[in-house]
């Protein structure tokens, strides 16, 4: 399956994260819920986010906030599994990161098969006042393409 996103030639592979999947995220279909799609995006976000030096989110002055998230399924991922999940970025703005995600899951024959995509939209912010703030050099300065 393509990806859905239009100007993915423009997106940065910023991380790669593999989460093996648990007995427990499949549903009554047999297959992995799509909220737990959700959680894998998470997850590797927060991956990038720790790899990025932003170990902590909580009490502080400044930091990502996520305003809105999305999953496109192209393919039923199934119990055993480990889910590949790569994160990138598109074009910075003055205070917000899109994200995007591709998930894959690794030793099951063809490695580059794509299951789900999703994006979520990052928001620097001040927990403190509520409002948005311009986004750190060292996070504007991961995406080459301007």
């Amino acid at each position: 399956m393509e990806s859905q996103h239009p100007s993915k030639h423009l997106h940065q592979l910023v991380h790669v994260t593999h989460i093996p999947v648990r007995w427990g995220d499949m549903d009554a279909l047999g297959h992995v819920n799509n909220t737990v799609y959700f959680r894998f995006a998470e997850q590797a976000r927060i991956d990038w986010l720790v790899a990025q030096g932003i170990a902590d989110i909580v009490n502080v002055e400044e930091g990502p906030v996520i305003i809105n998230a999305s999953c496109t399924f192209f393919k039923p991922i199934t119990f055993p599994a480990t889910v590949e999940v790569r994160t990138l970025i598109g074009k910075p703005g003055t205070s917000s990161l899109p994200t995007f995600y591709e998930m894959r899951c690794t030793g099951q024959g063809d490695d580059e098969t794509l299951y789900a995509e999703g994006a979520a939209k990052i928001v620097w912010w001040s927990p403190r006042t509520g409002k948005s703030l311009p986004l750190p050099d060292f996070i504007r300065r991961l995406y080459p393409h301007e």
